[in-house]
């Protein structure tokens, strides 16, 4: 790779001059030596052929990827084609509704902000026949969401978003930028305002060919995702309360970044902290029967107690992400910060020590919150502590149901034009709200938003092209569910 040009030329050369006879055979004869060096020269070739265009190889098979294939319209119905072809002719039309909407800040904390945004959606769901709501957040401490309904017959189908961002108002990162034709950067752009874009223009696509009359329609647009309200279970009562009446739901974050990948399963979310005592002393009795071990030391087992007891288990992993210890400690939960005060010389009275667990399944969950709160009870002599769990979101499981809608999906996007859809890897897929849903439905998918790279991060960029290809094969997936439904 570190040849330059000139040496490249020179090995050409003197390889040319050897084929010629004006080398010596080095041992072996000329034509043997012709071959073995003929053979090695042209994988070099090769090589360099390759090195050059890398870059054009790459371009080619992720245009592939993205691109529709027109030819493949055959296996399209009339209805279909026209709605595939009302997709593409307002593309420009929901890129400029997205910079809309990313320049409106959402941040979680700023409410005003959150309800513009679903003020926003309201105004283009109500012409297609929607009816909306606002749920009001005072209750849970945050802004609330934006509900809408269309429809009382076929499959009902919950459509999931979230209107809040991470960028709040002290942000620097605060505008869309359309970079070129096929990408842009803003806060949210991807999570989750593009998905949300991508929700929308399904139903308006299903809409121009009727299909929306066919089904019944529930779109949930949670305003604090990104940093949730207390209590929680007060928070997302409404998304529950539509899950139950849904069939099947469906969500549009970004998923793992891959357009060919769908969200099966999710890991749920539980907080938990550790709370470890000790008798306060001179250091110099550390470890003895009166003084014992002190509280450093005893949180310190019980983190190494996880890690020995716990890790290697699939898709399970807890992680320790604040730890505090010493003489006395400041904890402050709702911001996840604090301080401690301590001296070299004296024992530790207090740590704490807060962190995530996540798992695929409850049964999972519960098995190893007894493993860890049977791991916190043995305590260092001299010491105490206690374990803290706090369930937050509910794990999303692998079920047949999910199993039969991504075939839908991979077969709506190959009769498209596109590539077949495969799932994706749960480990790489965080919490999310569909989670409070997928249990209560027969069938539910996740991760039909556009794509892109850098969420929660001021490089956040949004793939355009995603945006006509979720939006056609989603679409695509319901009408069919619509025209074969049998309750």
């Amino acid at each position: 790779e570190n040849l330059s040009q000139n040496n490249r030329d020179s090995i050409e050369r003197d390889f040319n001059r050897f084929v010629s006879g004006e080398c010596l055979s080095l041992g072996r004869s000329n034509s043997d030596l012709r071959l073995h060096l003929s053979k090695r020269f042209m994988c070099f070739k090769i090589y360099c052929f390759l090195r050059r265009n890398l870059i054009t190889l790459f371009i080619f098979f992720v245009l592939m990827a993205y691109t529709r294939d027109t030819s493949a319209q055959a296996n399209l119905s009339p209805a279909e084609q026209q709605l595939v072809a009302s997709v593409e002719s307002k593309v420009e039309d929901a890129i400029s509704f997205l910079e809309r909407i990313v320049n409106i800040n959402s941040g979680s904390m700023n409410f005003p902000g959150v309800r513009a945004v679903g003020a926003a959606f309201a105004e283009e769901l109500e012409p297609l026949g929607f009816k909306t709501w606002w749920v009001d957040g005072e209750a849970f401490g945050r802004a609330g969401h934006l509900f809408a309904s269309r429809g009382n017959s076929g499959p009902h189908f919950l459509l999931i978003g979230h209107l809040d961002t991470v960028f709040e108002l002290d942000s620097s990162f605060q505008k869309f930028t359309r970079l070129s034709e096929f990408r842009a950067e803003g806060p949210g752009v991807i999570d989750m305002k593009g998905g949300d874009v991508v929700m929308l223009e399904v139903v308006r696509a299903l809409h121009s060919i009727g299909a929306l009359d066919h089904m019944t329609v529930t779109i949930a647009l949670i305003g604090d995702e990104e940093s949730s309200g207390d209590p929680l279970e007060v928070g997302r009562a409404s998304l529950v309360e539509a899950a139950d009446n849904a069939d099947i739901a469906l969500a549009f974050e970004p998923g793992d970044g891959d357009p060919q990948t769908a969200v099966l399963a999710r890991r749920g979310f539980t907080g938990w902290e550790v709370h470890a005592s000790g008798v306060r002393g001179h250091s110099s009795a550390v470890f003895s029967k009166e003084m014992g071990y002190g509280s450093i030391y005893e949180a310190a087992r019980i983190l190494t107690g996880f890690q020995e007891k716990l890790v290697g288990q699939d898709l399970l992993t807890f992680n320790p992400g604040l730890i505090l210890g010493g003489t006395t400690v400041e904890f402050d939960e709702e911001n996840d910060r604090g301080s401690a005060v301590g001296k070299t010389n004296v024992i530790s009275e207090k740590t704490i020590v807060t962190g995530d667990l996540r798992t695929i399944s409850p049964e999972i969950r519960e098995q190893v919150k007894t493993k860890m709160r049977a791991i916190v009870a043995d305590h260092l002599p001299g010491t105490g502590a206690e374990i803290i769990f706090r369930d937050s979101y509910p794990p999303m499981g692998m079920t047949e149901g999910n199993e039969q809608l991504l075939d839908m999906l991979s077969q709506a996007s190959t009769d498209a034009g596109y590539q077949p859809v495969r799932a994706g890897d749960p480990a790489d897929a965080g919490a999310a709200d569909i989670s409070f849903a997928a249990g209560r439905v027969t069938m539910a998918l996740d991760g039909l938003g556009m794509t892109g790279d850098g969420t929660h991060t001021t490089t956040e960029w949004a793939d355009l092209k995603t945006l006509p290809m979720q939006t056609i094969r989603t679409a695509l997936l319901m009408h069919r569910i619509a025209a074969t439904w049998v309750k």
